[in-house]
C-alpha cells in the first residue's frame, strides 16, 4: 500500500509517499480502506519537530480518516463494507495518510450518512476537540454565553456549530473578511479581534473556548463560575491556579479517541446542524502542498487529502 512517512524532521519536503506492507490486524481491530485523510495543525508541528509527540522519525503523521472497512479482527464492532470515520490512536502514531489503516474498532464510528468521505475526514480531531471541551468538560447548555476564539479555523468553525446546536449564544472572534462566513455558521455576534479588544467588548461569558493560548486575557470576560476551555494551554499549572483562584473553572483539553462522541457528532451532521468546511482537497501525492496550506494559517476550515 501507499503511505506517507518521514525519515527526519523538517519542512513539507521530508514527507515521502512510499510502498509499505498493509498493517496486520489484532483482536478488536478493523482494517480501513482510507478514502480521505485530513491535515491538522498538530501534523505540521509533529512533522517539523516543534512538537516531538512521536519521538524520533521515521514515522507517519496524520490521524483523521474516513473510509470503508475491508477486514475485521475477532470481536470488532463493524462488518466488512461499513463506512467509518475517526481519529485512531491519538496521541500515538496512526499513519493516517495511507491507503490502509488498522485501528481498534471502538476508536471509530459510522460515517455520517449525509457527508462524503472528504467531509467526514475533516471532522474527527477538530470536532472531538470542540466536543470534549464544550460538551464533556464545560457542559454547554441552552442559554449559555460562549466566546470562541479563531472561529473560522478548523476547530473553531465546528465549535461554533456545536455550541449553537446545544442552544448557546455564540460570540465569535474572527478577522473582518470572515465575518459573513462565521455568521452563516450560526454565530450571534462576530468581533474583529484585529481591530477590537475583546476584553473590552465582551462581558459575563459562561464559557470561553480558547484555541490561541490567550487564557489569561480570556479570564477577564468570564463570569464567576464560568469555564475557561483551553486546547493549547491544557498543561499550564500557573494558568490553572490563576483561573481557580479567581472563582472560575479551568478545563484543559487534550483530545482523545471517543467513538461515543463521534456518534453524537455524526447525528448532528445528519440532522443538518453540523457541517465541516473543506477549503482545499488534494491527492495524497501533494501532501507537502497540503501541509504548506495548513501552516500558512490562512485557510478557512480544513484541508483534506484524497486517497484513490
Amino acid at each position: 500500500m501507499r503511505a506517507v512517512i518521514q525519515k527526519t524532521f523538517g519542512g513539507p519536503e521530508v514527507l515521502e509517499v512510499v510502498e509499505t506492507p498493509k498493517p496486520e490486524l489484532l483482536s478488536g481491530e478493523v482494517l480501513v480502506r482510507v478514502r480521505a485523510s485530513a491535515v491538522n495543525p498538530v501534523d505540521i508541528a509533529v512533522r517539523s519537530g516543534a512538537f516531538p509527540l512521536l519521538g524520533q522519525p521515521p514515522f507517519g503523521v496524520g490521524w483523521d480518516i474516513s473510509g470503508v472497512v475491508e477486514e475485521t479482527g475477532p470481536g470488532a464492532r463493524y462488518e466488512i463494507g461499513e463506512e467509518v470515520y475517526g481519529m485512531p490512536f491519538f496521541p500515538r502514531a496512526a499513519t493516517g495518510y495511507a491507503e490502509y489503516v488498522a485501528a481498534p474498532s471502538r476508536q471509530l464510528a459510522r460515517k455520517p450518512k449525509s457527508l462524503s468521505h472528504i467531509e467526514a475526514a475533516a471532522l474527527p480531531l477538530a470536532a472531538l476537540t470542540a466536543w470534549q471541551g464544550l460538551v464533556d468538560k464545560a457542559g454547554v447548555k441552552a442559554g449559555d454565553r460562549v466566546l470562541i476564539h479563531r472561529a473560522a479555523g478548523g476547530v473553531g468553525h465546528l465549535a461554533v456549530q456545536i455550541a449553537k446546536a446545544r442552544g448557546a449564544y455564540v460570540i465569535a472572534l474572527a478577522s473582518a473578511g470572515k465575518h459573513d462566513y462565521v455568521k452563516n455558521l450560526g454565530a450571534d455576534e462576530v468581533i474583529d479581534y484585529r481591530t477590537t479588544d475583546f476584553t473590552e467588548a465582551v462581558r459575563d461569558v459562561d464559557i470561553v473556548f480558547d484555541s490561541v493560548a490567550d487564557g489569561a486575557r480570556s479570564l477577564q470576560v468570564l463570569k464567576p463560575g464560568g469555564v475557561l476551555v483551553t486546547i493549547l494551554e491544557h498543561v499550564n499549572p500557573e494558568l490553572e491556579h490563576t483561573v481557580k483562584e479567581s472563582g472560575r473553572r479551568f478545563a484543559g483539553v487534550s483530545v482523545e479517541p471517543d467513538y461515543a462522541a463521534l456518534e453524537a457528532i455524526a447525528e448532528l451532521a445528519d440532522a443538518g446542524k453540523l457541517r465541516p468546511t473543506v477549503s482545499e482537497t488534494l491527492p495524497l501525492e501533494q501532501v507537502g502542498k497540503a501541509h504548506e496550506l495548513v501552516a500558512s494559517g490562512q485557510t478557512v476550515g480544513k484541508v483534506v487529502l484524497t486517497i484513490e
